[in-house]
């Protein structure tokens, strides 16, 4: 950078007028014209709009929670891993409220609005954002708006925050590079299975998913969480499992079961979870020995598979299919809470061709996976560095010039 850092400051230093929660009204069942955002939209990769809501009728245009684009929004509530997670707010077409589980802060003219976003972020940040929540579980902290105003950050000039953020823009456009080709594989591969899986129904036939496994779906534990423990199980959540159906490695965002409240709930080999609740109904996963000592949470469902009869590969990958996918838009229910329960899922339909048959499809499906898992791995790798040049940037122990 042009200098070395000045000193530290208050967050509010950067920003402009108070730090405002959203508004939460009851969601409307019919499309009003304007949405709300889900505490979902907020992630570990900044805002996606995944998770919207209709708001009711009455929303006026100058309603205070009425989002602009670039807007940066802070989550207020969460688990501890989760809690404080950052996006900036991009138009999604129609307007839009964020809910009273997020902040919306607006940054003044001593600050370059995306080097917030990327000030926020940054590993330091977050763990000071983390400390600083309070609640009676781990499963669901809070922070204040003082507590976010009072955040100690490096002190910037103008001109160091922009070019601040031209360095970090520029690996974030690696990353998303390589995010790009690796959706673009999965989205080929997609296409391959699609047509295996519609064939063999046609020329094999059918069974419910309750025939193919051992005494059908059964739900999870309603055990609380406590935090990560090695001594315990891993308590699986929905929230947990990631959109390719693997176990989240964020270590900061696993958490554990007792051992007592586990017991009956633990996963074996082969076990397939499928998410029952929730904006991601129908998302699976498949117990894997490698992912250590797990039990499951209430809002999965396991099935058992029976080997004899299907491999549990095979069963896992029907579930990322298309016509499991179109049945399981057809079958929840949108009435409260998205739900399909474990008696729905029994009755679900599979193929069942001959175990030679679907071995062929595995051991395809192994190759791809394996192609697709070093592409993540460069992903993983410039992540990583990323965030070490961000930790030296932010803290100014490197000059941005020094960054190749």
């Amino acid at each position: 950078m042009s200098g070395e850092l000045t000193g530290m400051v208050r967050l509010d230093h950067y920003l402009d007028g108070p730090i405002r929660n959203g508004f939460s009204p009851v969601e409307s069942a019919d499309w009003t014209g304007v949405q709300m955002l889900g505490l979902g939209c907020l992630t570990t990769d900044g805002f996606e709009p995944r998770q919207l809501k209709n708001a009711p009728h009455g929303i006026r245009s100058d309603h205070a929670a009425l989002l602009r684009d670039g807007d940066l929004l802070l989550s207020r509530a969460n688990t501890r891993a989760l809690v404080g997670l950052v996006g900036r707010y991009r138009d999604i077409g129609s307007p839009c409220i964020y809910p009273d589980l997020m902040m919306r802060l607006i940054p003044n003219d001593r600050c370059v609005p995306d080097f917030l976003e990327h000030l926020l972020t940054s590993a330091p940040v977050r763990r000071r954002i983390m400390a600083s929540a309070q609640g009676t579980s781990e499963s669901m902290v809070k922070i204040s708006a003082d507590s976010v105003k009072q955040l100690k950050v490096p002190l910037f000039s103008v001109a160091d925050q922009q070019r601040a953020v031209e360095v970090l823009d520029a690996f974030d456009a690696r990353v998303e590079a390589e995010i790009g080709a690796l959706r673009k594989e999965l989205s080929l591969w997609d296409g391959v299975i699609n047509g295996q899986l519609s064939w063999h129904a046609q020329k094999f036939g059918t069974s419910s998913l309750r025939d193919v496994s051992h005494g059908g779906g059964a739900y999870g534990s309603n055990a609380a969480a406590v935090a990560s423990d090695l001594r315990m199980p891993r308590y699986v959540r929905i929230t947990d499992i990631d959109d390719q159906g693997k176990l989240s490695t964020d270590a900061s965002a696993a958490v554990s079961i007792p051992w007592e409240s586990a017991r009956q709930y633990l996963l074996s080999e082969g076990d397939l979870l499928i998410a029952r609740t929730g904006f991601t109904t129908g998302k699976t996963y498949l117990y894997q020995p490698e992912d250590g000592v797990c039990a499951f949470a209430g809002y999965l469902v396991r099935f058992r598979i029976n080997p004899e009869r299907m491999l549990p590969e095979y069963a896992f990958l029907w579930t990322r299919g298309q016509a499991f996918a179109t049945w399981v838009a057809r079958n929840v229910r949108e009435v409260g809470q998205r739900n399909i329960s474990a008696r729905e899922y029994n009755q679900h339909q599979v193929a069942v061709p001959p175990l030679d048959v679907q071995e062929e499809l595995v051991r395809a499906w192994r190759a791809a996976r394996a192609s697709h898992s070093l592409r993540q791995l460069e992903i993983e790798r410039l992540r990583v560095l990323r965030q070490a040049v961000s930790v030296d940037l932010l803290s100014g122990k490197v000059r941005v010039g020094d960054v190749a």
